[in-house]
């Protein structure tokens, strides 16, 4: 329910207040994706751009579906979860789950072991580069400076090293794309959409793929932790939002330049995934020399940390959320489920933190090997149809206030998000079953 004495006292939407998208937006921006967009810039030149930026606004309207559903309803969005279908009783908790939950529940086991050992190795590889030395024992290193982070530090601390880290991806990443020289009329070409051949997948995955992740429904818990309440913060929320991802969409924008440019036109062919960086890393110390390359190795570890960090804060508030409704002692936002509160310093989030970061060295010591890769890219890509799904379902039905419910524009939004993401899965199904 609405509450009109908080919209009376509803903060200007200043730039000082924005944080929560950021935190959002890099997260979701990971070296895999940095990857996708140079390959793709590399085999299609500036084709594709008017793909990233249909991206952009679609990562906008499901973050801001997120919020707008946080704000307007008072509950998290794993309270929206459970309140579609009654569920079954837990014995002996008083807690109840239904579907919703028992996907989320798996879901969230399974694939935080896989995106453990992916996250680690992802941030390894830039410092091996940089100092030597082994990777697992940088990818273990990581993963433990990440879990000191969140177990000891506020959400305060977390959002000002997120924005430490987006500064210096920001620096290297636009400052590498001017330093390739763009060529603005062809980029202006790119904005016309078309279809290359041989295309189709590499559209979807830049339209889909970047930004785009389970902790896109973490923004609710950083939005409360950032003492967000109420209707009254939706101006705040938006404009924080809308920033987050422009900036994800030039990041997007500045390494389909460098594909474009640097790649395309020399006909060098990246590996794909994480390693794809270290060729580029290569490429760049030849042309360039190797100052221009370390400063690149910086914005790679910077990407490659902040969607690390951010997973270790963001869905371990998750699990503490689904674990209280589970044992039958949900605290709601009321009670402080993100935040400065007792969430963050809860066993329930400890406990998944941990399991972030311990188990999944196992698969850093089996060197990742292929099945485990494509065991990530198919886990990876069945949780955002589900969560644009489920938003269509909240944002337009009696859960929320009436003046908070979804319009055409959001709803076409919401429904393209979740055909796309639909197709994005189904291609990473169809990959494992394919010999």
């Amino acid at each position: 329910m609405s509450h009109p004495e908080n919209e009376s006292q509803a903060p200007a939407a200043r730039w000082s207040l924005i944080g929560p998208g950021i935190v959002v937006a890099a997260t979701g921006v990971g070296a895999g994706d940095l990857v996708a967009t140079l390959i793709a810039g590399s085999r299609f030149g500036y084709a594709l751009l008017w793909a990233a930026l249909a991206g952009t606004v679609i990562k906008i309207a499901l973050a801001e579906g997120v919020g707008r559903w946080t704000l307007a309803s008072g509950r998290t969005i794993f309270d929206g979860w459970s309140s579609l279908g009654g569920g079954w009783p837990i014995p002996g908790t008083g807690g109840r789950l239904n579907w919703a939950g028992v996907y989320f529940g798996l879901y969230v086991v399974l694939w935080g072991f896989v995106y453990g050992a992916a996250a680690m190795t992802a941030a390894a590889l830039p410092m091996a580069a940089l100092f030597g030395g082994d990777l697992k024992l940088w990818g273990v290193l990581s993963g433990v400076m990440g879990l000191g982070l969140v177990w000891f530090g506020g959400y305060g601390l977390f959002e000002k090293v997120m924005t430490g880290l987006v500064g210096l991806m920001f620096v290297t990443v636009v400052g590498l794309a001017i330093i390739v020289a763009p060529d603005l009329p062809a980029m202006a070409s790119g904005l016309r959409p078309t279809l290359p051949e041989g295309s189709v997948f590499y559209t979807l995955g830049l339209i889909g793929g970047v930004g785009g992740t389970i902790t896109m429904a973490a923004y609710g818990y950083w939005a409360n932790a950032k003492g967000w309440r109420g209707p009254a913060w939706m101006r705040v929320m938006r404009l924080d939002n809308g920033v987050a991802y422009v900036v994800t969409g030039v990041f997007v924008i500045a390494m389909l330049i460098v594909g474009a440019e640097l790649l395309h036109a020399a006909g060098i062919a990246l590996r794909s995934g994480e390693r794809g960086l270290l060729d580029l890393d290569q490429v760049l110390r030849d042309r360039f020399g190797r100052p221009v390359s370390l400063l690149f190795l910086l914005g790679f570890w910077a990407t490659s940390f902040s969607s690390l960090i951010g997973v270790w804060q963001g869905v371990s508030l998750m699990f503490a959320d689904f674990f209280g409704h589970v044992a039958g002692r949900s605290r709601g936002l009321e009670r402080g489920v993100a935040g400065q509160g007792p969430a963050e310093k809860s066993r329930p989030f400890r406990a998944y933190a941990l399991w972030l970061t311990f188990p999944p060295v196992i698969l850093l010591f089996m060197d990742r090997p292929f099945g485990l890769i494509v065991a990530y890219g198919v886990l990876g890509s069945l949780f955002m149809p589900f969560l644009a799904g489920t938003l269509i379902w909240l944002l337009n039905s009696d859960r929320t206030p009436q003046a908070w419910r979804s319009g055409w524009a959001s709803n076409l939004l919401l429904g393209a998000a979740a055909l796309l993401f639909a197709a994005l899965a189904g291609n990473e199904l169809i990959g494992l079953v394919q010999p």
